[in-house]
């Protein structure tokens, strides 16, 4: 009965939750589309020439096929095509003064890419591939094959071998690795994309405000995993996705516990919410082909009580200050183990506990650009950690510090993370941050 009361209270949510929580403005999938493809167009005009000649690269061949999409090529493919046709083929080459933009296919990739194949002239798509190589003779040809990026890696084996067959000896010995090129596309964010991202992590704000209330959380009967399916639920009404299963989880004084925090390495178990506990989620979407992740905490007031207890507010200062200690770090051209090194450093001299395993954001959840540490790798990341940052990028400022709280007799883990930008003027938080714990039920600060 409990079960069966609390999906009813959850399927109803929606309409309650409207009256009390400002929900910003979700764009029809129409204005979505037009809207992402005036970026592309801007952005093959703007991002895409500066990284190809910050790369020295003059050519560059995508080519996938129908739901085995290369990571890079699906963010450009226009909004109404959902995947690759047949066989999709893009050529992008530098002229010096213009890049020329071509579709080795029947038919135009969207508005971007032209149509540069007569199969009636040429049968052999291939071929007529090889063709548009020699007749501009690039002396670079990126193609994406990455040994430690996954998302610059989406050439398939079986098209690079066509390709390498395909080609004249002397083109062969000019394919390289796209690797850099496709990071710098992936990572780089434009102005206007900037400005609908804070949209898009408002709304994730406030979908994760509505879940961790009283109109959500019912101490004694919810558990995480009602939380959890709530945010699940809630993405899917409001016509968003999510790239990510969410986390809800509790910390709390309990004699019976050993102290121990939880490893990472799984989920952890359900658990029924109770007054006094101090509440964790972890939780993104996706919306405008723009990712979230988010952590934010809430404490469950127990009877009698207005706020937060000071040790608790106090340790979720800790965590702030650790992410200000980590993002003034962060210079253009430092690699992302350096980033990390010296904020651990840094935080450790501050009297901290840090654990910091901060990830770019963007057209991925776990995105392309420099990694800034692994919960596991808190010695540095190779490969991934040793590429360096760039303007105009952003990061999920992610990360816990440990906080010994003698109230409760254990340590805990003050886990935060929130989406930040990184250009000349440095870090700034795209919808800001949480500076103060929620409270269940909700309270009206003076």
């Amino acid at each position: 009965m409990r079960t069966f009361a609390l999906t009813l209270l959850l399927f109803s949510l929606p309409f309650a939750l409207k009256s009390q929580y400002e929900m910003p403005h979700i764009l029809p999938l129409q204005k979505q589309g037009e809207l992402r493809d005036q970026w592309l167009q801007q952005r093959m005009k703007t991002v895409l020439p500066a990284i190809m000649q910050r790369e020295s690269i003059d050519m560059w061949i995508l080519i996938a096929r129908e739901y085995n999409e290369d990571p890079v090529l699906k963010t450009m493919l226009p909004s109404f095509w959902l995947s690759a046709r047949r066989t999709t083929m893009l050529v992008i080459y530098d002229t010096g003064d213009s890049l020329e933009t071509l579709a080795c296919a029947r038919y135009d990739v969207g508005e971007v890419f032209k149509k540069a194949w007569d199969k009636e002239v040429e049968p052999d798509q291939w071929k007529r591939l090889a063709q548009l190589i020699t007749e501009r003779g690039p002396a670079k040809i990126a193609v994406n094959r990455s040994e430690h990026f996954g998302l610059a890696d989406g050439l398939s084996a079986y098209h690079y071998d066509q390709l390498m067959a395909h080609l004249p000896e002397a083109y062969q010995e000019r394919v390289v690795t796209g690797e850099r090129l496709a990071l710098g596309w992936l990572e780089t964010r434009t102005s206007e994309e900037m400005t609908v991202y804070q949209q898009v992590c408002r709304i994730a704000h406030a979908i994760i405000a509505e879940g961790l209330s009283d109109q959500v959380i019912q101490p004694g009967v919810t558990t995480t995993d009602d939380v959890v399916w709530f945010y699940r639920e809630r993405i899917r009404e409001l016509g968003l996705t999510a790239w990510f299963h969410p986390t809800v989880d509790v910390q709390r004084a309990n004699p019976e516990d050993n102290g121990s925090t939880r490893s990472f390495a799984s989920r952890p178990g359900e658990t029924v919410i109770q007054p006094g506990d101090l509440v964790h989620c972890d939780f993104g979407i996706t919306y405008m082909g723009l990712n979230t992740d988010t952590q934010q905490n809430a404490y469950v007031l127990k009877p009698g009580e207005t706020d937060a207890p000071v040790f608790l507010k106090a340790a979720h200062k800790k965590g702030l200050h650790l992410m200000d200690i980590l993002t003034n770090e962060f210079q253009e051209g430092r690699t992302g183990n350096e980033v990390l090194a010296e904020a651990l450093k840094k935080a450790k001299y501050a009297g901290l506990k840090p654990q910091i395993y901060t990830h770019p954001i963007g057209y991925h959840g776990h995105g392309a650009g420099s990694t800034i540490g692994l919960w596991d790798q808190q010695e540095g990341v190779p490969h991934k950690g040793d590429y360096p940052l760039y303007h105009n990028t952003a990061y999920s400022i992610e990360l816990n510090t440990k906080v010994y709280l003698p109230e409760w007799n254990k340590e805990i883990r003050m886990m935060m993370e929130e989406d930040a930008f990184f250009d000349e003027n440095g870090v700034r938080y795209i919808d800001g941050r949480q500076e103060e714990l929620y409270l269940i039920p909700r309270q009206i600060r003076e």
